[in-house]
């Protein structure tokens, strides 16, 4: 019988596919942006933005797996299924990464309070900025404190996310 701690232990000779290492971060921000689909009836923004909050995750727990450039392919698809104006996730996502990249070069090292830190200010400068594009292409006259509860969740619910991409992280490089 195998011991149930060795189960995750690679076999010797055996290495994950290419798809799996490359795809799974990429796959798993794609149905982040899908939750935007899910029949939720609700007369504000409430549910978290889970495409930006999978790809800052990601993106903060391994540094060296993708450039900035990813945030505009990621971004066209969350733009499309969530309705802002085409562009708008693609601009923000990709200025958060390289906002990213340019802290991460200065400090020496890091924590995870630093991280969260990080992410919360990605989040709010995203959904600040988000709003604004969505106001002045046409999305109404619609209240700054209307979109408050979606940060303050999705600010929230960064800890737990960044949790569940470490496992699926550990899935993802073990044969």
């Amino acid at each position: 019988m195998i011991d149930p701690h060795l189960r995750h232990v690679p076999r010797l000779g055996k290495h994950p596919s290419r798809f799996r290492l490359a795809g799974t971060p990429i796959v798993t921000v794609l149905i982040g942006s899908m939750a935007t689909a899910l029949p939720v009836i609700a007369q504000s923004p409430v549910m978290p933005q889970f495409g930006l909050l999978l790809l800052l995750s990601w993106r903060l727990l391994r540094p060296e797996m993708w450039r900035p450039w990813v945030g505009v392919p990621l971004g066209l698809f969350d733009d499309m299924l969530s309705g802002q104006p085409i562009g708008s996730a693609m601009c923000l996502w990709t200025i958060a990464l390289i906002g990213i990249d340019a802290i991460e070069h200065r400090l020496v090292w890091r924590s995870y309070r630093q991280d969260w830190l990080i992410a919360c200010l990605a989040i709010i400068i995203c959904s600040v900025v988000g709003w604004f594009f969505a106001r002045i292409t046409g999305g109404g006259n619609v209240s700054f404190w209307l979109i408050t509860p979606q940060m303050v969740w999705t600010i929230l619910l960064f800890p737990f996310v960044v949790r569940q991409c470490a496992r699926i992280d550990r899935w993802r490089v073990m044969a």
